[in-house]
């Protein structure tokens, strides 16, 4: 009898430390998650961000977020993800290993629109849509330390790298304000295309690229004068001027290429940088308003605001190989790799 329930106990504890054992193999991948390869995509309407797998694109958890999420970045380890949250008045702060909101920052946060993280981490500058402001938060105290007025409707935000300038987009008054971090004073004021939304730099050439999305083209300025050097202007067959919206930009490391998304127009753009000529048009999903590369650049995920979905984009065949449904109305992806 004893050894009868013996085996039994021997054969439960088995039983026990078996089914415990994939739970403690995925312990230690959860709390030190890194380069996890999901894809992060902000819903406008769903008020949450959805977690795709890297792999076979299925969405493997929907964090809930305050109202209205849109521009999404990673925090300076790239162990958090920030959401602006532009209805929800606060900036969403995302934990990447556990997938869910951990924290906000809502002090004197309204409608925040588009942000960056200033290169040492120190500072996040938001740029308050309803105020026509650039708001510095202090990322340690949690607090915002100082608003900037620039024009009315205040869009994108880049940081310079060199920690000296940030720049701020004014869909209103069609400029984009250069700012000095060391004054927070705007130094420059430089008129670009109507509805000025979005930036890239290209340090090579000291150049900025911004989208003008009344206008299908990007200004190119060149920062050693704060001045418009050259002007690309986009068209797409069987689409008005009117229908051609460039918002998001995405530049390759090299230097060598620009894409763009053209809003309603459906298609992502490819820019030759050097030439400043388009040479390729991708169709993609309805209104297409974000971009984002994958870290070897073999793919562009392109969000479509308006079909609910993401086209994934081979950039060497130069055509969509995946439509993922994602939430309603996305706005932005950024990705962990």
């Amino acid at each position: 009898m004893f050894n009868i329930f013996q085996e039994a106990l021997n054969s439960t504890m088995k039983y026990l430390l078996i089914a415990a054992l994939p739970i403690f193999l995925l312990a230690p991948a959860i709390s030190h998650a890194k380069n996890t390869g999901y894809i992060f995509v902000s819903s406008e309407k769903d008020n949450s961000v959805a977690v795709l797998d890297g792999k076979t694109y299925k969405q493997i958890k929907k964090i809930e977020t305050s109202d209205r999420p849109r521009h999404l970045a990673f925090n300076a380890d790239k162990t958090k993800i920030l959401a602006a949250c532009g209805e929800g008045n606060s900036i969403d702060i995302i934990d990447i290993a556990k997938l869910e909101v951990t924290d906000k920052i809502n002090d004197d946060i309204e409608d925040p629109e588009a942000f960056d993280v200033s290169p040492d981490g120190k500072y996040l500058y938001i740029s308050l849509e309803d105020d026509g402001a650039l708001g510095v938060l202090d990322m340690a105290e949690k607090e915002m330390i100082k608003t900037i007025e620039v024009g009315e409707e205040p869009e994108g935000v880049l940081a310079n790298p060199d920690g000296k300038s940030v720049y701020v987009t004014s869909e209103v008054a069609n400029t984009v304000h250069v700012i000095d971090t060391a004054t927070w004073k705007v130094t420059a004021n430089i008129k670009v295309g109507k509805r000025p939304r979005r930036f890239a730099l290209l340090a090579s050439k000291n150049e900025l690229w911004v989208t003008s999305e009344l206008d299908a083209s990007i200004s190119i300025i060149d920062l050693a004068t704060n001045k418009v050097k050259d002007t690309i202007r986009f068209e797409a067959k069987g689409f008005r001027k009117e229908d051609i919206t460039p918002v998001g930009i995405a530049m390759t490391n090299n230097g060598k290429t620009a894409y763009v998304a053209l809003g309603r127009a459906n298609h992502v753009a490819i820019v030759d940088i050097a030439s400043h000529k388009v040479k390729d048009l991708m169709l993609v999903g309805e209104r297409v308003w974000n971009i984002e590369l994958n870290k070897n650049e073999s793919l562009l995920f392109a969000v479509n605001g308006l079909s609910d979905d993401i086209s994934i984009i081979d950039t060497k065949k130069k055509k969509v190989i995946k439509s993922v449904a994602v939430g309603r109305v996305p706005y932005m992806a950024i990705i962990d790799d």
